[in-house]
């Protein structure tokens, strides 16, 4: 999947030079939270959010320090601080030169990007121009959208059990466990050292195409005093019985 594929092609941006209360407005008549910042020509600039109003001269929340520590920062540092608390245009306080994405780039590329640079949404430009926006909220569609067309396997219990092993496979935590498939319901059994181990495997386990339902028979052993552990499903049988 591309970023093409998902992103938003309808971009509502704003001009460096408009106002900071008309970007305010804007965002919140659109119930977006950033605005990409354009010229003239289209150009992507820079982008506005909603993290940039946190601080403002108006609510009174602009940063306050101590004289000592006014003295350690500096007077740039604290002139800039000024100048995105009470700037009235936007190109004053939007964060210029963005990180984007092209719509050529992967969502897996797109989410790496947006987990090391802990950023919400990425401008789309190609040739240096905006042509969308993907936000978390688009990711969030996009998995919607691959749960409703997810059609019901009808795939033999033997095809189940070697997509189960093969998955098992590629997974270098993951220990060696039996797995038996019946009508598509899946018993797991066998041993853990580390009781996350059980949730890696009945998610991947679930995740495999025609698998209806997972049994956990999975026993954690405790590397320390080598006691085994029933698995909570297992336990509650038992004092059903």
């Amino acid at each position: 999947m591309l970023v093409r594929d998902i992103m938003t092609q309808k971009v509502i941006s704003i001009d460096p030079d408009a106002s900071v209360m008309r970007a305010a407005r804007l965002m919140l008549q659109n119930h977006i939270s950033g605005l990409p910042v354009a010229d003239k020509n289209g150009n992507l600039v820079g982008i506005v959010t909603e993290g940039d109003f946190l601080r403002r001269s108006e609510l009174g929340t602009e940063r306050r320090r101590s004289k000592w520590l006014e003295f350690i920062v500096g007077p740039g540092r604290l002139a800039d601080e000024y100048v995105r608390s009470s700037g009235r245009k936007v190109e004053e306080i939007m964060t210029p030169d963005p990180y984007t994405v092209t719509e050529q780039d992967t969502v897996e590329h797109l989410v790496e990007v947006m987990q090391r640079r802990r950023i919400k949404r990425l401008p789309v430009v190609r040739d240096g121009r905006i042509v969308g926006i993907v936000s978390r909220a688009n990711l969030l569609l996009a998995l919607a959208s691959l749960a409703r067309e997810a059609a019901p396997s009808t795939e033999p219990d033997w095809s189940i059990r070697n997509e189960i092993s093969a998955a098992l496979g590629q997974q270098h935590w993951a220990p060696d466990i039996n797995v038996v498939v019946r009508n598509g319901i899946v018993d797991l059994s066998g041993a853990i050292t580390d009781e996350r181990e059980r949730g890696g495997l009945i998610v991947l386990v679930e995740n495999v195409p025609g698998v209806k339902k997972v049994h956990d028979h999975l026993v954690w052993v405790d590397p320390m005093s080598g006691m085994a552990f029933a698995s909570a499903e297992d336990e509650a049988r038992a004092s059903a019985s």
